[in-house]
């Protein structure tokens, strides 16, 4: 594993514990903001593997999909991680008067704790 994939590795991991440490904590959109931005992470050591970068998370995401989802290389299922996690934590940040209930911020670290896992599986072969 080269330094930067190693670096967006550790940086997701730590992003991953923020998340549960908010969790915890009982400041579920915030909570819901790490979790999310540990899944970005992840998905960022993943593309650095092919030495590609994009400036916005939809760049990310799309290239994401496109060479690891649909090949087959990540199951499905991290697609969908993907797409909700993106939505709620737009809801979290910029919708007015947005509540966050704990099984939101449970079901998003969940999630992204699979992700983290798998990505680091992946890049660890």
């Amino acid at each position: 594993m080269d330094n930067l994939t190693e670096y967006r590795l550790a940086n997701a991991k730590e992003k991953l514990e923020s998340a549960k440490l908010l969790l915890d904590a009982g400041k579920y959109k915030d909570s819901i903001g790490r979790s999310y931005y540990a899944i970005f992470t992840s998905l960022r050591a993943v593309l650095s593997k092919d030495g590609v970068d994009f400036s916005k998370h939809a760049g990310v995401i799309a290239y994401f999909q496109r060479e690891y989802i649909k090949t087959g290389i990540f199951d499905k299922k991290y697609s969908k991680y993907v797409q909700s996690a993106f939505q709620i934590r737009n809801s979290c940040d910029y919708d007015d008067f947005f509540i966050a209930s704990r099984q939101d911020a449970e079901e998003q670290y969940q999630k992204a704790e699979e992700l983290y896992e798998e990505v680091k599986a992946f890049l660890e072969k």
